[in-house]
């Protein structure tokens, strides 16, 4: 794989208190895209405070590029030059599964992971496991519901996040970003 910078996962945790589109709840999903990947958790039936607690992994190569943000997705990562355009990740759209009718839209959110790849680039060596970085704290240019904090964990650079979905009644997902480097990968 050529100018793989190396892998960032993303543990989609849970949905909490999710806008109902059906009679018994909301039947969620998330899709995850970067590029040509796409990934998505599995459906959690009639439940507006979904436990999903899956790991969704995706490719990091040329910051450059950037991303295709189609209208449809979930989440969008957007590794971008910091020189360039602003680098997102862009919990675009939560849906409800339907069987016969079209997916129902519950809401989208976005969030800038600058600070998260900046963390990445840091000299870790000698800092204590479970250490904070950084905290991003809401705003008006995110969608951050608390704090979130950027730390060393198990080795590696971790953010743990709480989004607040917009143009939707109510509903918050919960994500955790974990970095993985890969042995002889470029350099970021």
């Amino acid at each position: 794989m050529e100018n793989v910078l190396g892998l960032l996962r993303v543990r989609v945790l849970r949905g909490v208190n999710l806008a109902s589109r059906d009679a018994g709840g909301s039947d969620a999903y998330v899709v995850l895209r970067m590029g040509d990947q796409k990934l998505k958790t599995s459906v959690k039936k009639n439940s507006l405070n979904p436990e999903w607690n899956e790991d969704l992994t995706l490719c990091v190569t040329d910051p450059i590029q950037p991303l295709k943000l189609p209208s449809f997705l979930l989440v969008i990562l957007s590794i971008l030059d910091e020189l360039k355009l602003q680098t997102a990740i862009m919990l675009q759209e939560v849906y409800d599964k339907d069987t016969f009718t079209p997916d129902d839209i519950m809401g989208d959110a976005e969030l800038d992971i600058r600070p998260f790849m900046d963390a990445i680039k840091m000299d870790l060596a000698g800092i204590p496991n479970v250490t904070i970085i950084t905290t991003v704290r809401p705003s008006r240019q995110n969608c951050l519901a608390d704090d979130s904090h950027i730390s060393r964990k198990d080795g590696t650079v971790a953010q743990d996040v709480v989004l607040r979905l917009r143009n939707v009644e109510s509903g918050e997902v919960e994500l955790q970003l974990l970095w993985v480097n890969i042995p002889h990968a470029q350099d970021i």
